[in-house]
């Protein structure tokens, strides 16, 4: 089984400038810097997935072009769970955007904790505990990535020919995919606009549930980062995201709460819509310090109090 996404690899755009960004960003989302030189940083999610940063001639870059110029993402490795599957997998090849595609036995550690349970109606979970605060987010694992393509069809045929199935789809416009035939909603999702050059949209990583979305993007509010559209959920998938503006290459994205999908699932179409992307979003996110809307007050103590 592919079972998800084991690391990915971005270049920047050469400068030293976005050298330093870059570095600082991913520090500010929550990941652990595990490996530093000179053209190369790479970070670690909660469970083992790895994020690499690389300067754009970096060595292992050779022969690649990029999906489009400057900064972006240039590799996406999916792990494997078994060596017979890994047998019938190309070792690396590019997939029709230009992006090279690996696969290797999954590096993934087994993680023992959980998000916080809800108390919906009739099926109460949480007994004599209050749901978490997080001053800042730690990212379990790398949740998907989100492609802009302008061969929808091929692109959506090269990933099915190595095992991917579609969950959901926009047709001719968008197809969600996810890796293996039980698991979350999508890990892939090729996006067809018209005259949008293919490249990257955005990465999602997912947190341990809603209240962490939450207090990422409040801490990476806080740290200066520009959020581009959250926090909201997307109806397709139920996910809860913040989206913020990345220095290596479109968007990210905090997410979490996603449908978890088997073979029994029925894939559905959909006309595109703002209400069918967001069931309700918050357009410039929350300011991390009076936790409302940028230029709005605070308040007294409570939200009652009138200044």
């Amino acid at each position: 089984m592919i079972e998800g996404i084991d690391s990915i690899t971005y270049s920047t755009d050469g400068t030293a400038e976005n050298w330093a960004l870059s570095k600082k960003f991913f520090l500010d989302w929550g990941l652990t810097l595990i490996q530093e030189s000179n053209n190369e940083v790479v970070f670690e999610t909660l469970n083992g997935s790895h994020v690499r940063v690389l300067a754009p001639d970096h060595p292992s870059l050779a022969g690649t072009a990029p999906m489009e110029a400057g900064a972006t993402l240039r590799e996406v490795v999916w792990g494997v769970t078994n060596a017979n599957l890994l047998a019938t997998l190309p070792a690396q090849n590019l997939d029709p955007h230009g992006l090279r595609v690996r696969f290797q036995l999954s590096q993934k550690r087994a993680l023992n904790f959980q998000g916080s349970p809800s108390n919906a109606w009739g099926d109460v979970q949480r007994v004599d505990a209050p749901s978490p605060v997080y001053e800042r987010a730690v990212p379990i694992e790398i949740g998907h990535v989100v492609l802009f393509t302008n061969c929808l069809p091929d692109a959506v045929a090269f990933y099915e020919q190595l095992g991917f199935t579609v969950s959901d789809q926009y047709p001719n416009r968008g197809v969600f995919l996810r890796c293996s035939k039980t698991g979350g909603h999508h890990d892939l999702f090729l996006l067809q606009v018209p005259n949008k050059p293919k490249g990257i949209n955005h990465v999602a990583f997912t947190v341990r549930d809603i209240h962490e979305v939450f207090g990422g993007g409040l801490a990476m509010s806080r740290a200066g980062w520009k959020t581009q559209l959250g926090p909201g959920r997307h109806p397709i998938s139920s996910a809860y995201f913040w989206y913020f503006e990345c220095p290596v290459g479109g968007l990210i994205e905090y997410n979490a709460d996603e449908d978890h999908l088997t073979e029994a699932w029925q894939a559905r179409e959909f006309e595109p819509s703002p209400t069918r992307f967001a069931e309700w979003a918050i357009d410039g996110g929350l300011d991390g310090y009076t936790r409302r809307q940028p230029n709005a007050e605070a308040g007294g103590k409570f939200l009652t109090e009138k200044r």
